[in-house]
């Protein structure tokens, strides 16, 4: 009886860690399918590597979707700017910031403001997107992320046009460049979207 015993349980453990590798096999090429799309559509972006590292920690949940690659797109890029917005508001109360500095930073934060609107906008509306809607909803989508694209680099004019020097200059840059080029992406995966749906 135990060496029958013994003899089952060494089946079931064999036949255990063959369903487990086989799961694990599934779920790599599973996985590897998911990056692959992330990586293959953010090469049409402008800044495919910053795409690519923005959106390849929610592959899980993008899986070979383009819907939910380009809305997750737009959710990275908002939360980016949120927190670019709250970041300089809190330098603009901390920092001993010159007059002109001062007008250009809180011209830029209600720049950000309006951005972080735009993005929810376009966010609403693709929850709403749906076949017989889609070529206007797309369209709506398209300007407010262009006019999000275009309150960043107006950001960042305001700072080159005062001449800003030291590090607020170069803290404020940093950010509203990579805030601009993430949305710069998303605008490039909205707009693939809607030609992918013709």
């Amino acid at each position: 009886m135990e060496v029958f015993s013994s003899k089952t349980l060494l089946i079931v453990i064999a036949f255990s860690l063959i369903i487990t590798n086989s799961y694990q096999a599934n779920e790599r090429q599973y996985q590897q399918a998911n990056t692959l799309f992330i990586r293959t559509s953010c090469s049409s972006t402008t800044y495919p590597r910053l795409c690519y590292a923005s959106l390849v920690k929610h592959a899980n949940s993008i899986q070979t979707n383009r819907f939910l690659l380009t809305d997750t797109a737009l959710n990275v890029t908002l939360a980016t700017v949120k927190s670019t917005w709250a970041m300089m508001s809190s330098l603009a109360k901390t920092r001993e910031l010159k007059p002109r500095e001062t007008a250009a930073m809180k011209d830029c934060i209600e720049l950000l403001s309006d951005s972080i609107d735009e993005l929810r906008k376009s966010i609403n509306e693709m929850s709403r997107l749906r076949t017989s809607n889609f070529e206007l909803t797309m369209s709506d989508i398209q300007t407010w992320v262009s006019a999000a694209l275009t309150d960043q680099s107006t950001c960042s004019d305001g700072f080159e046009e005062i001449n800003a020097t030291g590090d607020i200059k170069t803290i404020v840059q940093v950010k509203i460049v990579q805030v601009a080029q993430l949305t710069s992406n998303a605008l490039a995966l909205i707009n693939k979207l809607a030609t992918s749906h013709g």
